[in-house]
């Protein structure tokens, strides 16, 4: 599961089973990226409200553009647990394998916009210091600040995800397909 210990869904109690049960309801199940929170509840409830407003509430950029950035991240992170989770997401919103593909490597099978999102992700994930070339592309594309906010917090938000699921060993669950419903409302 991980290399350190995850307090199960059956031995989770107090404020750790609520956040668990309400895990469950929304998402059919808890992945082990979060239950590897489980020795810190309110690190989970946090890390939840992160992505929650990051990747479901409102933006300029979409779902789908969301879901691209975490495959392109986790992919130039090697994170094959996040690679695995996002490309379902990408499958139930309806991508087809060559566009889901495409997010990891092949950039230029996607529109222009979600190539020079894609390219600016990389570079960040890469080099951080050296993404004025990306910028300039996704401001000659028409993004605005706004966006580019958007996308430099998604991008960071799966680097940290990458790094948490990589340095931790989380593996990734039998069941990941129950743990990837389309929506997901964690509220505080």
């Amino acid at each position: 599961m991980a290399n350190i210990k995850m307090i199960s869904i059956q031995e989770a109690d107090g404020p750790l089973k609520m956040i668990y049960d309400r895990i469950q309801l929304s998402r059919g199940g808890v992945a082990n990226i979060l239950a590897v929170h489980s020795l810190s509840p309110l690190a989970l409830k946090a890390h939840l409200h992160l992505y929650q407003t990051l990747i479901f509430d409102p933006s300029p950029l979409s779902r789908r553009e969301r879901e691209l950035i975490a495959v392109a991240v986790s992919t130039s992170n090697q994170c094959e647990y996040c690679i695995t989770h996002h490309k379902e997401h990408l499958r139930r919103l309806g991508l087809s394998e060559e566009e889901i593909n495409a997010a990891g490597d092949d950039h230029h099978r996607l529109s222009a916009r979600e190539q020079a999102i894609l390219s600016f992700a990389k570079q960040l994930t890469l080099s951080p210091g050296k993404t004025e070339r990306e910028m300039n592309a996704l401001r000659s594309i028409g993004l605005t600040d706004r966006e580019i906010l958007d996308l430099t917090l998604v991008t960071a938000y799966f680097n940290f995800v990458n790094r948490i699921a990589l340095g931790l060993g989380v593996e990734l669950e039998d069941d990941y397909k129950t743990t990837c419903e389309p929506d997901f409302l964690f509220t505080s």
